[in-house]
């Protein structure tokens, strides 16, 4: 069988860390040499967002007041996208546990980015996103 998600994934778009105190999540991750690409607020769900990046790695980080304080508190991985439409009825086809009944929609970046995870056989969340 085809593996159609090859054709759309190009890489690892960010890593989802939640913080109890973003200012200190930030300071920590600056002090490894990420800078801060963008801020925000996620209105929705009423947390501060950051995402951090060093090279081609970036972090999200949002204060959640959820962070576990334990070893595996990574919270998602997302991967990045060119067709979320594509890769969200081909998740639904190969019978994925998605998390979302539709695409999701966020005002980040410039124009906004489209989104949908599903969870893996550990119980770990795959972020599939598209910047638009």
């Amino acid at each position: 069988m085809e593996n159609n998600f090859q054709k759309w994934i190009t890489g690892l778009q960010h890593i989802g860390i939640p913080a109890n105190d973003l200012e200190a999540t930030t300071a920590f991750y600056e002090a490894l040499g990420f800078h801060t690409a963008f801020r925000t607020v996620n209105e929705a769900a009423g947390e501060k967002v950051a995402f951090l990046r060093l090279g081609d790695i970036t972090i999200e980080t949002y204060e959640n007041g959820q962070a576990a304080f334990s070893n595996g508190a990574l919270d998602h991985v997302a991967l990045n996208v060119t067709d979320i439409e594509e890769v969200f009825q081909t998740a639904k086809e190969k019978g994925f546990c998605t998390l979302d009944a539709e695409i999701q929609f966020l005002p980040f970046w410039e124009n906004g980015v489209r989104f949908f995870t599903i969870v893996g056989p550990n119980k770990e969340k795959i972020e599939f996103s598209q910047y638009l």
